[in-house]
């Protein structure tokens, strides 16, 4: 248990440093924008307690937020998808899977399935933030596009990410 905890706080700082250091220097066209620390919150075990999870996706998420100026925004779309995740797991994993330890990742839930589970949380968080910073209906299909390639860039990144931080002994 100690050693899952000490992986989730290098995981969260490790993302926190590359989110501001890296990702946030990517912005192709201004369509093309990764939030590559939304793996944290993809990757937190389905027992963390909700409290924490919601505090550490907050905590995250404002920190994200001083050092791009964002105004609190990411640290709302952060905390908004953690709120979600229980849910979403729920429509992915049956219920036994997830009361068995299963730990969220390619090895314990496969490929096409953590796929599916993260794209539906990047999205959600996308959709929110790009949302959140127009504010504006008539800029709904500019945020859409904006949206799903966003979405899709950062799926696939935390997808290879997680490929090659994970070990193949359980797949």
């Amino acid at each position: 248990m100690n050693n899952e905890i000490i992986k989730n706080i290098v995981r969260f700082i490790l993302l926190l440093i590359a989110q501001i250091f890296v990702f946030n220097k990517i912005n192709l066209g201004g369509y093309f924008n990764p939030y590559v620390y939304l793996m944290f919150i993809v990757l937190l075990p389905f027992e963390t307690p909700r409290w924490l999870l919601l505090l550490s996706s907050f905590s995250l998420g404002f920190l994200v937020d001083i050092f791009t100026g964002s105004l609190g925004m990411n640290a709302a779309t952060a905390t908004f998808v953690a709120f979600l995740r229980p849910s979403i797991s729920s429509l992915l994993l049956p219920k036994r899977d997830k009361d068995s330890g299963i730990l969220p990742g390619i090895n314990f839930m496969g490929l096409p399935t953590f796929t599916l589970y993260t794209a539906l949380i990047v999205f959600i968080h996308h959709f929110l933030l790009f949302f959140l910073e127009s504010f504006r209906l008539s800029e709904l299909g500019n945020i859409i596009f904006r949206v799903i390639l966003s979405s899709f860039l950062t799926t696939l990144l935390i997808v290879i990410l997680e490929m090659i931080f994970t070990s193949t002994k359980k797949r």
